[in-house]
């Protein structure tokens, strides 16, 4: 029997490999997810007593319920859950969701933050935005420290939005600078 080296691949194997490349040639590919990236500053004050602030990130709907909530920072090294007895100093996060949201959550929950710029990326694969809506919403951040003041910033955004975003706003007292970037 001759040997052959270059043997033609049996009918259905063509045909599987033809599908396949039909797929990769005209389908389109899998589309990237949208993301939404936060800067959020948290100013160095200079006081006598100074505590890291308590802060709140969530995406509110035109009528104010939360839509999302994107991070929540505070004491969680405390003994048996202390630094949650002070989640209420965030008032307004705190009527709209805190009180009725258990904590810690995962992926939302985490440490106070230092004094310094500190960085977000969320995207509607995972995570608080999977699942959301595209529509207008407000990004608020809340922040409150013991022994000073309580500031609320907001943010009007369109999610996922047909075009990039570049979007800020700034603080006067606990908060500084906010960048928001939102990639469709």
């Amino acid at each position: 029997m001759p040997h052959r080296l270059f043997s033609k691949p049996p009918a259905r194997l063509r045909a599987i490999a033809t599908a396949a490349l039909f797929a990769m040639l005209v389908l389109p590919a899998a589309l990237p997810a949208a993301e939404l990236e936060i800067s959020v500053e948290i100013p160095r004050l200079n006081v006598s007593e100074y505590h890291r602030p308590y802060v709140a990130m969530w995406l509110e709907r035109p009528d104010h319920s939360v839509a999302a909530n994107l991070a929540v920072w505070y004491d969680v090294e405390m003994k048996a859950g202390e630094g949650s007895k002070w989640l209420k100093d965030m008032r307004q996060w705190w009527r709209r969701s805190g009180r009725s949201t258990p904590m810690p959550v995962d992926g939302v929950s985490g440490a106070t933050r230092p004094a310094g710029q500190h960085q977000l990326r969320f995207n509607d694969a995972k995570g608080p935005l999977k699942g959301l809506p595209p529509g207008r919403y407000e990004l608020v951040i809340e922040a409150a420290r013991e022994v000073g003041g309580r500031e609320v910033v907001s943010v009007p955004i369109t999610w996922p939005g047909s075009s990039p975003q570049q979007l800020k706003a700034k603080g006067t007292s606990e908060l500084g600078q906010v960048r928001v970037s939102i990639t469709p």
